[in-house]
């Protein structure tokens, strides 16, 4: 068992662990979809072109001594790259605070950074890519057989989820993505039957009440796409780190 005094070095280098994968993730979202290679050229400023030096990459710390301006030209960056680093190191923490050091978490940091990809991605492009799918199930494969065991729950969950899925997609005539299909059959791998059904119960009043007040307020018109995979992402999330409690609880208050 951990040590009281080990808990927050370790709580603290999860943070760091994420602020730097977060700021990778930044590079996959905004190269992945334009069939760009995540690895070279360098990162650059995208108005003048100056390749960045590690001063200027230092995760949130350079978006703030900078003042969220390029070093070079000026030019001012989305505050989008710091959100996307400080939120990759939160979510890490809560794993963290779940998970005993090992491959089993570092699995889960892998879901966690795939998730993230997903949401920023489907939010510019309206797209899942099937890279992130597939590194993704990859992943799901190794944590199933290296930690839960549980390889029967993880059919029935990628049946469940990615059947259900399939099934509105089909009655909806395309008013569900095809991405949003193949990320529930992912999900259903990595979360098992009852957690999956968690994600999409949350994935559903998620993205039904913000879709409501979206409407509601102009922000989008009715013709307009609102991807659903951010709600699936998150309601993935939370099952994936407390399912047993949210089950516990219903059932206790609820059935």
């Amino acid at each position: 068992m951990l040590g009281v005094v080990h808990m927050p070095l370790l709580l603290i280098s999860y943070f760091i662990i994420g602020l730097v994968v977060g700021s990778f993730l930044n590079v996959c979202i905004y190269r992945i979809p334009e069939g760009r290679s995540i690895i070279s050229p360098p990162s650059s400023c995208g108005t003048c072109g100056h390749v960045l030096g590690p001063l200027d990459m230092i995760p949130v710390l350079s978006y703030i001594f900078l003042g969220g301006k390029c070093r070079y030209c000026g030019t001012a960056y989305s505050p989008r790259y710091a959100l996307v680093e400080l939120l990759t190191g939160c979510l890490f923490v809560l794993c963290g605070l779940q998970y005993l050091p090992g491959i089993a978490l570092f699995l889960v940091f892998a879901f966690v950074a795939s998730l993230v990809v997903i949401t920023f991605v489907d939010f510019d492009h309206q797209i899942i890519l099937d890279q992130v799918l597939i590194f993704m199930l990859v992943c799901g494969i190794g944590y199933v057989a290296i930690y839960s065991k549980d390889y029967w729950g993880a059919l029935y969950g990628m049946l469940i989820s990615g059947g259900l899925m399939l099934l509105i997609y089909f009655v909806s005539r395309g008013g569900m993505g095809e991405g949003d299909v193949k990320l529930s059959f992912v999900l259903g791998v990595w979360l098992g039957w009852k957690a999956v059904l968690v994600c999409l119960l949350l994935a559903f009043v998620m993205g039904g009440v913000i879709g409501t007040l979206l409407l509601a307020t102009g922000i989008k018109g009715r013709k307009d796409p609102i991807p659903f995979g951010p709600y699936l992402c998150l309601g993935a999330y939370i099952a994936l780190l407390y399912s047993p409690y949210i089950i516990f609880y219903y059932w206790h208050f609820f059935i």
